[in-house]
C-alpha cells in the first residue's frame, strides 16, 4: 500500500499497521509517530503540516483520538472525496478499511487516520498544490482555517460531516460543478461509441443524408442535448429535431451554434467522457484556490469559456446572477493573467490610456507611416512632464520624444474610443479592467481571445447598475445618461466589489448546463503534471 500523501511518516505506519508492531496503544507510541511527522516537509506544498499531529495530540498527553465509530464516520467521508473532484487514495481508504475492520483501533491507526482527516480538510480548503493567487507557502488561508483546530473541535462536538462542509469553497459554482460532475461520472459508466470522423470541408447541413443519424441521437440523448422522447426521425437522414439538438450542444462546447456538422463538432461530440470528468475535477481544484469572499457583490470572469458572473453573497435569497459574454486577451500575445483585484472606481466616457507595449509595437509604426494617425484616431501625445497642451500634430522632434518616452498615447473619449462609453477599474500591475466596447459585432464571435489582455464586456449598462447598485445618487436612468457621449465622470464604487479571473475549461452556467471550453492558454496540463508531481520523496531538515 502507499498513500500520495506517502511521506516518511505514511511509510512507519503502513510497516507498524503490516507487522502488528503497536498492539498496546501507549501514549509513547503516538507521541513518537508524531515526532516523526514533524522532521518531514513535502516539497511546493500549499501547506506546511509538520507540527499538525504534535498539536493535535500534544494538546491531550498524545492520548488516542478516535473511537471505532467516528473513526468509522470519517472512513466513509474519505471514501466519498471524489465527490469533491479529490481521489479517496490520497487519503489511504483503503489501508484505513482494512485497519478499522476489527473493534479496537491500534495507535498507528489512530495517528493515520488523523494526519488523512486533516490533510483532506486542509485539501478542501486551500486545494493540493500551490494556487495561482497565493505566491507565498504556506497558504495565507489556513491562518484562518487550522485544520488541527477544525478536526478537534469536529470530534468534540460529533460533528465530522459539518466539518467537511465547512472546509469547502463557498463560490457558487462550486456545489453546481460537484453536481454535474456526479452526473458525467455516472454518463461515463456507460458505452460510447464514436461517430466516425468526416472528411475534410465537409459538411452536413439539416435535411442532409446522413448514414450515422441514429448513433447521432444517441449521443446528444446522452448528454442530454436531446430529450429522450423527442420524436423520432428517419435514421438516414440529419433532421431538424437533430440539428437544433446539435446548436445546443454547440453553443455549450464553445462552437459556432449554426446546427451544421462539421469536424469540430463531431471531434466535441468524440471526446470521452471521461475527460469531461477530469476537466470538471481540475475545475474543481481551481475553485478551491479561490479564497473566502464575505457577504455582498462579486464578479468573476472565466477566461476559456468567455463568460462573466456577478451576483451576491451571503443572501438568504439572492437574485439571479448576471451572466454575459466576454472577450479576453490572445492566447499568442496577450494572455489575461489570473488575479483576484478589487472594483474601486468607473469611469464614463473613459480615456484609453494606451499602454506603453501597445504604443511602442503598434502606435508607432503606424504613425510613421501616416502622420495624421492621431488624427484619425481621435489621438493625442500627452506630454508626461505635465508642462504644455496635447499634441496631435507630429513633427520630426515629437516623434523623437515620443521614442524617448517624453509623452504617452491617449485616445480621448467618443464613438470610437477602444473603451466605449464606460471602464471598471480595479487597479493592478498589469493594468488589466474591465470595459465596453465599440466593436460590438466581436462578441458574436465563439472564440473570443481577441484583445491586448483587459476584458471588454457584453453588457455594460447592466453591469455598471450592478456595480454602483450601492451608490447614493446614481440611478439606474443616471448609469445610461452618464454613458452618452459627455466630459470623462469618475465615481467611485461603495463598497469596492471584488473580481475574480479564473480559469476553468468545464464549467456550469447559472442553470446548471454544462459549459466545456477549448484550453485556449494550455494551462489544464500544467494542472495536471502539478498534481501528479505533487508529493516527491521529502527530504529532512
Amino acid at each position: 500500500m502507499k498513500t500520495k500523501h506517502g511521506n516518511a511518516l505514511a511509510l512507519i505506519l503502513l510497516l507498524l499497521l503490516s507487522t502488528g508492531s503497536l498492539q498496546a496503544a501507549p501514549a509513547d507510541d503516538i507521541r513518537a509517530l508524531a515526532a516523526a511527522a514533524s522532521q518531514t516537509k513535502h516539497h511546493d506544498s500549499p501547506y506546511e503540516e509538520q507540527d499538525w499531529l504534535e498539536r493535535f495530540y500534544g494538546k491531550n498527553s498524545y492520548a488516542p483520538a478516535w473511537k471505532i465509530g467516528t473513526a468509522r464516520a470519517a472512513l466513509a467521508l474519505l471514501k466519498d472525496a471524489p465527490a469533491n473532484g479529490l481521489s479517496s487514495e490520497d487519503y489511504n481508504a483503503d489501508g484505513l478499511a482494512t485497519a478499522l475492520r476489527g473493534d479496537a483501533i491500534a495507535p498507528a491507526t489512530d495517528v493515520a487516520l488523523t494526519e488523512s482527516m486533516l490533510h483532506f480538510l486542509a485539501d478542501l480548503k486551500v486545494g493540493r498544490v500551490r494556487s495561482e493567487y497565493h505566491t507565498t507557502l504556506p497558504d495565507p488561508r489556513l491562518s484562518a482555517f487550522d485544520p488541527v483546530e477544525q478536526l478537534r473541535a469536529a470530534l468534540n462536538q460529533n460533528q465530522l460531516p459539518a466539518a467537511v462542509e465547512a472546509a469547502q469553497p463557498k463560490v457558487f459554482l462550486y456545489k453546481k460543478v460537484k453536481v454535474l460532475l456526479a452526473q458525467y461520472r455516472e454518463l461515463a459508466k456507460q458505452a460510447e461509441t464514436p461517430l466516425p470522423a468526416l472528411a475534410d470541408k465537409t459538411k452536413i447541413e439539416e435535411g442532409n443524408p446522413y448514414p450515422h443519424a441514429g448513433l447521432l441521437r444517441q449521443r446528444l440523448a446522452l448528454l442530454g442535448d436531446l430529450a429522450a422522447d423527442a420524436p423520432a426521425t428517419a435514421n438516414d437522414v440529419y433532421a431538424k429535431p437533430l440539428a437544433d439538438a446539435v446548436r445546443k450542444f454547440q453553443a455549450r462546447n464553445g462552437l459556432t451554434d449554426d446546427g451544421v456538422l462539421g469536424r469540430g463538432t463531431i471531434a466535441a461530440l468524440n471526446v470521452p467522457l471521461r475527460v469531461r470528468v477530469r476537466q470538471l475535477e481540475l475545475t474543481l481544484e481551481r475553485l478551491r484556490w479561490l479564497p473566502d469572499f464575505g457577504p455582498g457583490p462579486i464578479i468573476a470572469v472565466n477566461l476559456p469559456t468567455f463568460r462573466l458572473w456577478a451576483f451576491q453573497l451571503g443572501m438568504a435569497e439572492p437574485p439571479p446572477p448576471l451572466e454575459m459574454r466576454v472577450i479576453v486577451g490572445t492566447a499568442v500575445k496577450n494572455q489575461t493573467p489570473l488575479f483576484i483585484g478589487t472594483m474601486r472606481y468607473v469611469e464614463f466616457n473613459p480615456y484609453w490610456n494606451v499602454p506603453k507595449s501597445i504604443e511602442k509595437a503598434e502606435i508607432i509604426p503606424k504613425l510613421r507611416a501616416k502622420p495624421n494617425y492621431l488624427v484619425d484616431n481621435q489621438m493625442e501625445l500627452v506630454p508626461l512632464s505635465g508642462a504644455g497642451a496635447p499634441i496631435q500634430s507630429v513633427d520630426a522632434a515629437t516623434m523623437q520624444g515620443l521614442v524617448e518616452g517624453k509623452f504617452r498615447v491617449r485616445q480621448r473619449p467618443g464613438p470610437s474610443n477602444a473603451l466605449g462609453a464606460v471602464k471598471f477599474a480595479m487597479p493592478n500591475p498589469d493594468n488589466i479592467y474591465l470595459h465596453s466596447t465599440s466593436a460590438r459585432e466581436l462578441f458574436k464571435k465563439t472564440r473570443r481571445d481577441l484583445s491586448h489582455g483587459c476584458i471588454r464586456v457584453e453588457k455594460p449598462v447592466e453591469l455598471a447598475q450592478f456595480v454602483l447598485g450601492g451608490h447614493a445618487t446614481m440611478t439606474a436612468e443616471d448609469i445610461e445618461k452618464a454613458m452618452e457621449p459627455a466630459p470623462m465622470r469618475t465615481v467611485s464604487v461603495k463598497p469596492v466589489i471584488p473580481v475574480v479571473l479564473f480559469y476553468a475549461t468545464a464549467i456550469t452556467d447559472q442553470h446548471g448546463t454544462a459549459l466545456f471550453a477549448q484550453d485556449i492558454y494550455g494551462r489544464d496540463p500544467a494542472l495536471e503534471a502539478a498534481l501528479t508531481g505533487r508529493y516527491p520523496k521529502p527530504v529532512k531538515r
